[in-house]
């Protein structure tokens, strides 16, 4: 689901791969993440990386300020339920900035919760992790990284990002000369 820590394991062709990045830099912290097709990956497997980035887009659709936080996991919560995927409810996005973890907790799941109203200058991550099974997770050994409890596949995408009175600026992304989004030219 997240926060793998990089090992031995030999990537093979179908398996999709999520990259983590943090950055720190003249005394702030940026977030983001990118699911990977490694080959030919199946269907389904193209679908929930598919699925997942767009849940990281529409959420990002509706952000500006006045707008309540808690309708960013609306919003990512119907479009996962539409494509029959599950959303993720123990890992959340947050405020970043000096502090790498503050608020406001960013949940990506539908809810009611009161945490806060968007407004112009917040500095947050949308960081929504899509399920192909169960939203249950397992934490390994190394007590960071954490896997499906059934095994299935999960998917992440993640931007650090600016509120403006337009909307939000990505403050992480993809460089124009990236290699493209394969799952989206399908």
């Amino acid at each position: 689901i997240c926060h793998g820590i990089p090992d031995t394991t030999v990537l093979k062709d179908g398996d999709i791969v999520n990259i983590d990045i943090t950055v720190y830099h003249n005394g702030y912290h940026g977030d983001c993440s990118e699911t990977l097709l490694v080959g030919n990956v199946d269907e389904e497997g193209k679908k929930l990386v598919r699925v997942t980035y767009e849940c990281l887009m529409k959420a990002m659709e509706i952000c500006k300020p006045g707008v309540p936080y808690s309708e960013i996991g609306n919003t990512i919560q119907k479009h996962a339920d539409a494509n029959e995927l599950r959303v993720v409810t123990d890992f959340i996005g947050h405020g970043i900035g000096k502090a790498f973890h503050t608020t406001p907790n960013v949940l990506h799941f539908a809810n009611n919760q009161n945490n806060g109203i968007m407004k112009e200058g917040h500095v947050f991550t949308i960081e929504p992790m899509i399920n192909e099974g169960t939203i249950r997770n397992v934490i390994w050994p190394d007590q960071w990284t954490a896997a499906t409890k059934d095994g299935k596949r999960s998917a992440q995408f993640e931007h650090t990002l600016l509120l403006t009175k337009n909307g939000v600026e990505p403050l992480t992304g993809r460089l124009p000369d990236s290699n493209p989004l394969t799952f989206l030219e399908e």
